[in-house]
């Protein structure tokens, strides 16, 4: 399947941090299976990003709490939890809406904010924090030039962030709800590689 370079903007650079890669059929990773990953960071040197659509099992937001100490347990807020991706699985990362921030946020795209600090979790524990956010445990990472090469292979397409699909609770949808954003039916994709 092809898009034109009409239909989808150019990221600055040709890079695609703050757009949301959206896993092929044929994606040839199991690990990424119908994946949707919110790249937080890409450039010459790698690229970086969380997946949205992967529920966290066997910990809730409560467990993690008691696991850092944090107070209050039970929280007066909670964070639905992610797997983000297969590095660092014990890391965690909050991608948030950008209405809160502290020093080491990075703003990944409009309306879209990344912390690893605790101070996210102690100010959500406690009822305060951003509007909307997950909490996502590992990350997807590339070295340089190889999701570029993914995507070459028709690995991924990718489509602006946007908070309504990062989060969105029902994440069996997410996948779909990402091509739709592309006006692609997911019936009509291809798992073989090749270019029009």
């Amino acid at each position: 399947m092809a898009t034109s370079s009409s239909t989808m903007p150019e990221p600055a650079g040709g890079y695609l941090a703050g757009h949301l890669l959206i896993a092929m059929p044929g994606m040839q990773d199991p690990r990424f299976d119908h994946s949707v990953v919110c790249l937080c960071a890409h450039s010459s040197e790698g690229a970086m990003g969380l997946i949205v659509n992967r529920p966290l099992a066997g910990m809730a937001f409560d467990d993690l709490l008691r696991q850092l100490n944090l107070e209050p347990v039970p929280p007066q807020r909670r964070i639905r939890m992610l797997s983000g991706g297969p590095v660092e699985a014990g890391r965690g990362f909050v991608l948030h809406t950008d209405d809160w921030s502290t020093d080491g946020s990075l703003p990944v795209a409009s309306g879209l904010t990344l912390t690893a600090s605790l101070d996210i979790l102690k100010a959500v524990a406690s009822g305060g924090g951003p509007r909307d956010c997950v909490l996502a445990l590992g990350y997807a990472g590339w070295a340089p030039g190889q999701l570029e090469d993914e995507i070459q292979r028709n690995a991924w397409l990718s489509v602006p962030a946007d908070g309504a699909l990062v989060f969105n609770a029902d994440t069996t949808r997410t996948w779909e709800a990402a091509l739709a954003k592309l006006r692609v039916d997911p019936a009509l994709l291809s798992g073989d590689a090749g270019h029009a």
